[in-house]
């Protein structure tokens, strides 16, 4: 496989994505393209350039997002202004095409937006990734890379901190 994560475009094969989560699958039949027009997120497929370059593997979204303060656990936002809300990287979307799944590509496309989240945060405040599981096992998946419940909301969250940690090569950019 010759994998490769680009923006999604027309060319890509978005009616033949199969998840298995009609949400999610819907999402990029119909709507992602437009949420790109209006740049309220950035759709990455995944593709192997080595089959059908056009085929779409695999899919992730971001956008930037604000969560409140009290939603953001105290150790963290302790020195914050009370009248802020916390500035986040929103992982709106991330799924795999059935055929592809339980391959570790799901770990791919997590960490490609995982660095491209930390990368940003060198230029654009940016305190966690947020994602917002659509169910036990998209929870099972965030918290095996050690996404944090935030209970009141049912949305998950990964400090850009931990994400320092995990891409030391950025790091050493500043």
């Amino acid at each position: 496989m010759n994998l490769k994560i680009e923006i999604l475009n027309k060319v890509h094969k978005r009616k033949d994505f199969k998840s298995g989560k009609e949400l999610l699958d819907n999402y990029l039949h119909k709507q992602a393209g437009q949420d790109a027009q209006k740049s309220l997120s950035v759709c990455h497929v995944l593709t192997d350039q080595d089959a059908d370059a056009n085929r779409v593997l695999g899919y992730f979204t971001l956008s930037s997002s604000s969560i409140p303060l009290e939603d953001f656990p105290e150790e963290l936002s302790k020195r914050i202004p009370k009248t802020y809300s916390i500035p986040i990287a929103l992982l709106g979307r991330l799924a795999m095409d059935e055929k592809e799944q339980k391959k570790g590509l799901g770990e791919i496309l997590l960490f490609d937006a995982l660095e491209k989240c930390l990368i940003s945060s060198k230029t654009l405040a940016i305190r966690a990734i947020v994602v917002d599981p659509i169910d036990q096992e998209a929870i099972d998946f965030y918290h095996k890379y050690g996404f944090i419940m935030i209970p009141s909301t049912g949305k998950m969250f990964l400090p850009i901190e931990t994400i320092e940690g995990l891409f030391p090569d950025e790091e050493s950019e500043e």
